[in-house]
């Protein structure tokens, strides 16, 4: 492959993506799906489509494919937050508090965003989940 069909590829990769999300916006989310497949077939390790992809999933509630999409995210990056938190969220719906307040801090200590602390903090002050004395 030459480095013009690489860099066409990865427009292409971006293009896909772009277009996920403004169909996440406009909540169709199963067209969303499809577009951010033929991204990550194009290119399969872009830790943002990963999380995008994760987002749809869990507006359709589609919790176990949502998780896989966070955690091949992470996988790929440990370092991005976004993934982490949006992990984070999910294992709270599904009632997995102590998993989302594992998440939660792997994305605080990653980036102490005000938005990340309320929602670990709202584990414990709804007392979904009790600490020890």
């Amino acid at each position: 492959m030459t480095s013009a069909e690489a860099e066409l590829e990865i427009n292409s990769a971006v293009q896909w993506q772009a277009q996920g999300c403004d169909l996440c916006a406009a909540e169709q989310y199963p067209a969303a799906i499809a577009a951010f497949d033929i991204a990550l077939s194009l290119e399969p390790n872009n830790c943002q489509t990963w999380n995008y992809q994760g987002n749809a999933y869990s507006a359709l509630r589609r919790q176990a494919e949502a998780l896989a999409c966070y955690d091949k995210a992470t996988f790929i990056n440990p370092l991005y937050h976004q993934a982490w938190f949006n992990r984070g969220l999910l294992l709270v719906e599904m009632g997995a508090y102590g998993s989302a307040l594992a998440a939660y801090d792997r994305a605080i200590t990653l980036h102490p965003d005000p938005c990340y602390l309320h929602a670990r903090a709202d584990i414990w002050l709804k007392k979904k989940l009790t600490p020890f004395a």
